[in-house]
């Protein structure tokens, strides 16, 4: 039986069928549930999704419009999407922050205790920052030493040579030749035709495994003696000819025996060559013999030396120290070189104080001496001390700053000008008329360790620090052209006139050239 259909029978054509609206809102809970499993802990149960059902949207008909899309739905998705998308953007933000946080907290850490994992570039170089750290503190042990500026009118010229501080120096006797010692294991020798030139060459001698803190010259300019401040011993150095033809210093095999028992102050040596000359700050002086043997020990009695020296004319040995007098030694040999005895000669009384240090003239006529009660004075030595005659003075001038600091001085060959140095600090004295004419301020970096005019007298030199500064000695110049003109009033011949008128205009030409202006 067929059975009738009440409505028409066409042709069914496929239609696109609409979106699953069951779908799209049955995958809304499942986002949601995701993201709410990102937001909660792990042991929190997932959210389950909703499974209520949903009314099935009805079918369209042949002549009614397609139903409109479900809106509802889809915008809800959307903003679940974008609320997801703002979470993980935070996170992303929050993670961010952690991270720089972190790094910012781990530089200030390095920094603060210098991690090695840290790596800086230096000249394109990766390095670790400790080596980077290590590489610049060498850098800076490598660097100069500060350079003490001294700036005169009066300044000849700078020494530069030794790295270190230079403490002694001497003249050789023929005047051509100025060694210096300094705490860097060398020993100079610097030629003095090379003072007003513009380089300054010398010869190095290297003192091995110790160093000189006093160097003075023998009297044929071929060997010298040296204290070695490590050794407590006085070495010899004497001058070898080279295979080139050129010369050096070489230590002899043996050095003195040790017989000081307190720090030595000063050494020396005869011009005569017959003996060597030491003194300790305790009571003791020691004469040797060239090869190091005692001839004789002698004891000042006065609680401690300050310094003492051997005179030019190698006759004497003078000392000064605690008490108000210089006391001044002969040191006898016989006629035929040997020695005899060491013997009292005289003594230098007139001071109220402790005398700091005291100097012969060239000719041994004259000393100098400056002392604790803030004076200086100017001796006549050239006396018949063996018939009981005693020196006198022939000028005393103040100097306060002996009184409370040591002080060192020079007396020029002719006995003409007098230097006198405190600290760093420098004066020049007319002895004539007892007159500072010259200062020299801040001379050194440290204290003038030691102060000597050449054996003209054109020069002065002194040395406290790395550089040994050389002085024109224009006090000396005036001095020269005062006497001078004093000997032509005496009407003396036409030879002697005619040598002197040199004499002076010599004189005159130099403190004009130096810019002294005329006496």
């Amino acid at each position: 039986m067929v059975r009738s259909s009440s409505k028409p029978q066409f042709p069914r054509t496929r239609r696109p069928s609409p979106p699953p609206q069951a779908d799209v809102q049955s995958a809304q809970p499942l986002i949601w549930s995701r993201a709410c499993a990102l937001l909660q802990p792990t042991s929190a149960a997932p959210r389950r999704a909703c499974s209520c059902p949903r009314p099935a949207p009805p079918r369209p008909r042949r002549h009614d419009p397609p139903p409109p899309p479900h809106r509802g739905g889809s915008s809800n998705g959307k903003m679940e999407a974008t609320e997801l998308l703002v979470v993980l953007l935070l996170f992303a933000l929050l993670a961010l922050l952690i991270v720089v946080l972190a790094a910012q907290g781990r530089r200030r850490w390095n920094q603060k205790c210098g991690d090695p994992l840290d790596e800086q570039k230096t000249n394109g170089v990766s390095f670790h920052k400790s080596q980077a750290h290590r590489k610049q503190k060498q850098r800076y042990h490598k660097e100069k030493p500060h350079q003490h500026i001294f700036v005169h009118a009066l300044l000849a010229a700078e020494l530069k040579g030794h790295s270190g501080n230079v403490s002694s120096m001497d003249f050789s006797n023929n005047g051509k030749y100025l060694a210096t010692c300094a705490d860097d294991r060398t020993i100079h020798i610097w030629s003095t035709k090379d003072f007003l030139h513009r380089e300054h060459r010398s010869l190095r001698v290297n003192v091995k495994l110790d160093h000189a803190t006093l160097v003075r010259f023998s009297p044929d300019c071929r060997a010298l003696i040296a204290w070695l401040a490590n050794g407590d011993t006085i070495s010899v150095f004497k001058m070898k000819k080279k295979d080139d033809g050129n010369s050096s210093f070489q230590p002899m095999e043996e050095d003195f025996p040790k017989r000081h028992k307190a720090p030595v102050i000063n050494v020396g040596i005869a011009e005569t060559g017959k003996f060597i000359m030491s003194v300790s700050s305790d009571t003791t002086i020691i004469i040797w013999t060239l090869k190091g043997e005692v001839l004789s020990i002698i004891n000042t009695n006065q609680m401690n030396n300050t310094y003492a020296l051997i005179s030019p004319c190698s006759r004497f040995v003078g000392s000064c120290g605690f008490t108000p007098d210089a006391k001044v030694w002969e040191v006898c040999f016989n006629k035929n070189g040997q020695f005899r005895e060491v013997t009292r000669a005289f003594e230098l009384k007139g001071h109220t104080a402790g005398i700091h240090f005291l100097a012969f003239s060239n000719d041994s006529c004259r000393m100098a001496t400056v002392s604790k009660d803030g004076t200086w004075k100017l001796w006549a030595t050239d006396v018949e001390y063996k018939q009981q005659q005693d020196p006198y003075v022939l000028l005393t001038g103040p100097y306060g700053e002996a009184a409370s600091t040591p002080c060192i001085l020079a007396l020029s060959p002719d006995a003409q000008v007098l230097a006198l140095a405190s600290g760093n600090n420098i004066r020049l004295y007319n002895t004539k008329r007892g007159e500072a004419e010259e200062s020299f301020d801040k001379v050194h970096e440290d204290r003038v360790a030691e102060m000597a005019f050449d054996t003209t007298g054109r020069f002065l030199a002194s040395c406290g620090d790395r550089v040994v500064k050389i002085f024109h000695n224009t006090t000396g110049q005036r001095a020269i052209v005062e006497k001078m003109r004093g000997l032509l009033k005496q009407g003396p011949t036409e030879t002697t006139r005619q040598r002197l008128s040199q004499q002076l205009a010599q004189a005159q030409a130099t403190l004009k050239r130096l810019g002294a202006g005329k006496v």
